[in-house]
């Protein structure tokens, strides 16, 4: 690795760690830029999922007195979210790059998307949960399908999921934001932890572009309290926006043109 794809790593990572501190997204920075130094899709995208797995963990010890709120439902939550890694981390795994790298932009419109309208969103779908409070057993069922589903994704693309899982807790009755954001963190965890084994024991890490993105987004999601105290939160929501559909813009460039 030469000190130019050194530094566009580190510097990814700081960014990265900053915009999943603040208003998330980091995504849209980190795996790029592991595919800009040279390492080949699948494995950027499997090495960026291992790169975010630290902040989730920390994220969710963070909150883990909002998790506890929801012990009934912990341990459907986790087995799940396992489930769902490990199948999405398998089918990244059995894709060839060529076809991935044509699936790259699609996956990045969508989590950009998600991104950019996940608030009212999110919003609408509790305004429509609110009148069924009362699921039925079909319902229920669904819901964990969903859960299953969501966690696939994630297993597959990481980028997006946080977004995604936010919306699943929406539909499945969650109202507590500090509960949900607990919640989702925690299946971010499951999801990653187990895609990360899958992609380790198929030696599908790049291990040094991985650790230097890592260290990067430890220091920039510890400097983010203080940069969230000096900007306001919409302009990071902003400045994730243009970023994000600057990339997908990008990837559908050099993907079909």
């Amino acid at each position: 690795m030469g000190i130019v794809e050194f530094v566009l790593l580190f510097v990814a990572g700081v960014i990265g760690g900053v915009m999943n501190s603040i208003a998330g997204g980091g995504s849209f920075v980190t795996f790029p830029a592991l595919m800009l130094s040279g390492v080949p899709p699948v494995m950027a995208n499997a090495s960026n999922t291992l790169a975010s797995t630290a902040g989730y963990l920390s994220g969710a010890y963070a909150f883990k007195d909002d998790i506890a709120k929801d012990k009934n439902n912990l341990p459907k939550i986790i087995l799940f979210s396992v489930l769902g890694g490990g199948l999405g981390a398998w089918s990244l795994m059995r894709v060839e790059e060529n076809t991935f790298l044509k699936v790259i932009p699609w996956l990045l419109l969508f989590a950009t998307v998600l991104f950019i309208v996940g608030p009212r969103f999110n919003q609408l779908l509790q305004a429509v949960a609110s009148r069924y409070k009362h699921a039925s057993n079909v319902g229920q069922i669904l819901i964990w399908v969903g859960l299953l589903v969501v966690a696939t994704y994630g297993g597959f693309f990481n980028a997006g999921l946080g977004i995604i899982s936010l919306s699943f807790l929406v539909i499945a009755g969650y109202r507590d934001i500090n509960v949900m954001n607990g919640v989702k963190l925690l299946i971010s965890c499951g999801v990653s932890l187990t895609a990360i084994v899958v992609f380790i024991a198929q030696g599908a890490i790049d291990w040094h572009a991985t650790l230097v993105v890592l260290v990067g987004t430890l220091v920039g999601g510890y400097y983010a309290a203080q940069i969230s105290r000096r900007l306001p939160q919409v302009w990071i929501k902003n400045i994730v926006i243009v970023i994000s559909i600057s990339i997908t813009v990008y990837f559908f460039c050099i993907t079909y043109l």
